[in-house]
């Protein structure tokens, strides 16, 4: 098996400008091909709740920010930021001389007209949640290049903020609600073709240069064009395109493009621990995960040494039911619950629940490790529950993803610990959970906790109070995380200054060239 690459996985609050590598000899021109993940349809990028849409779309529109593969933030479209001592407000100051796919001038007019969409209710952004500290009114312009940010509280995550995934910058001019019908960005690539569950075809920027220079001086990207091909969810099929050389790139591998392909001599394979995690969630709105007794028994049923074995071959580290992950800085260790099935049954009789107690779980049937965390769970947490699996297909499951009484969702990385928590785990003013709190779970301490660490920059200072955050979700909260996993980027060995990244965004694309 190939060596996995591990990253150096640290997060700053201030950055500069990402370079891209000098490299000589490069090839312009040339096709990639990249499979992997599912092409659904899609009208408003900060409407997304998956990664995949973004994974293209991000080759035409961009973000504010850029978290590299190192877990470091940078300016881009960007030229830098400033935030106040007492980090209550924040000066964006943009790049100048960016230019629109159509040609119009990117400006502060942009940046605000997006940010007030992401802020919006009735659009429904997952980012409603993740800046709960900001509101519309409070995004100022002060001049064409210049955004100052007037927050409700005090905020460390901002840069983090704007590069999540959704928050791709619109063009005020152009953009009525639905990407698809005027895809205008500010990227190295323009839509050619989009057939949904199909393909995407991206061709190279022409009639208005991209901003960026490539190693060789010239406008990025060195690509004539990107096709990404809709294979479905079949890993056997994914992996013999790879090995026909019908595709390039796999993106979004997951544990089984890993094991069929971690050995074959034309695959670069780039591994990096991460803050992914398959999440057991509970929704407390229903019966009987209304009951944290029903909830803390679920999780002493969890061995989650097993799980990581059978499930992911070992591939990741032990969770322990909080989602702060131990490569986040200011990280506090909070042992999970041990595995104990009998002390389960016994929490449950005790609380007046006949046992064992049937509960059912959903699954998506495409995600081979979830389905097999689903198999061994269901037989260890015998004779406190009797749980009834029902599969589905991944596309169904995110249909449902926020509405099933019980399911395991895939999370993406973040980069730092005060993320996910703001996006799936709180409440806002009037008590309504936020967009991505599948779980419906809010509770007025950690919430607290939470708003005092996201405003306090010492790390050490902020630990002190995560070690708190992450024993109230431990102890009372709604979800399990039995690990944390491992992830893999792979491309043919042709694809040159190929890059991974730790939430498996396709953010290389713009600088790889293909060595014939």
């Amino acid at each position: 098996m190939k060596k996995i690459m591990v990253f150096l996985l640290v997060a700053v609050l201030l950055g500069g400008l990402f370079l891209a590598v000098a490299g000589e000899d490069i090839q312009r021109g040339g096709t990639l091909y990249v499979t992997g993940q599912e092409l659904g349809r899609i009208d408003h990028p900060a409407r997304y709740s998956w990664v995949a849409n973004s994974n293209w779309t991000r080759q035409i529109a961009e973000y504010l920010t850029f978290t590299d593969e190192n877990n470091i933030t940078h300016p881009w479209l960007l030229e830098r930021w400033e935030a106040s001592p007492n980090l209550m407000t924040w000066i964006l100051y943009l790049r100048k001389g960016i230019k629109w796919n159509n040609g119009d001038d990117f400006t502060a007019d942009d940046v605000v007209f997006t940010m007030k969409e992401w802020l919006d209710p009735e659009v429904g952004s997952s980012t409603l949640g993740l800046m709960s500290y900001l509101r519309p009114e409070n995004i100022r312009k002060f001049n064409d290049y210049m955004v100052i940010l007037f927050l409700d509280s005090p905020q460390i995550a901002v840069p983090e903020h704007l590069f999540h995934y959704p928050n791709q910058i619109m063009n005020h001019r152009t953009f009525e609600g639905d990407f698809i019908k005027a895809p205008v960005g500010t990227g190295p690539f323009v839509l050619e073709e989009f057939s949904p569950g199909e393909r995407v075809v991206l061709k190279r920027r022409t009639d208005s240069p991209y901003w960026q220079d490539g190693a060789d001086g010239q406008p990025l990207p060195y690509l004539d064009k990107i096709v990404y091909i809709d294979m479905g969810h079949e890993i056997s099929a994914h992996a013999a395109a790879f090995q026909a050389g019908t595709v390039d790139v796999i993106t979004e591998p997951e544990l089984g493009h890993f094991l069929a392909l971690g050995d074959d001599p034309n695959a670069n394979v780039i591994g990096t621990p991460t803050a992914m995690a398959q999440v057991l969630r509970m929704r407390v709105d229903k019966e009987p995960w209304d009951d944290n007794q029903v909830r803390t028994a679920l999780k002493y049923c969890v061995d989650r040494e097993k799980i990581l074995k059978m499930a992911y071959y070992g591939e990741g580290v032990v969770g322990a039911d909080y989602h702060v992950c131990p490569i986040h800085p200011a990280y506090c260790e909070v042992e999970p619950l041990p595995f104990d099935p009998q002390k389960a049954k016994e929490i449950l009789e005790e609380a007046g629940y006949t046992t064992p107690l049937k509960v059912e779980l959903s699954v998506g049937s495409g995600w081979e490790d979830i389905v097999s965390m689903a198999e061994i769970l269901k037989q260890d947490a015998v004779p406190a529950f009797d749980i009834q699996l029902r599969t589905m297909p991944v596309s169904t499951y995110w249909d449902l993803w926020t509405e099933v009484d019980l399911g395991i969702t895939p999370w993406t990385h973040r980069p730092l610990g005060t993320m996910v928590p703001g996006l799936a785990y709180i409440c806002d003013a009037e008590g309504n959970p936020v967009p991505w709190n599948e779980t419906r779970w809010c509770d007025d301490e950690f919430a607290a906790l939470l708003k005092e660490a996201q405003g306090i920059l010492d790390v050490e200072a902020r630990r002190e109070i995560m070690c708190k955050l992450e024993k109230i979700q431990r102890d009372r909260g709604s979800i399990i995380i039995a690990y944390w996993r491992n992830v893999w980027s792979i491309a043919n060995i042709k694809v040159q200054n190929f890059k991974g990244h730790p939430t498996q965004y396709d953010e290389c694309f713009r600088e790889v060239w293909l060595k014939e």
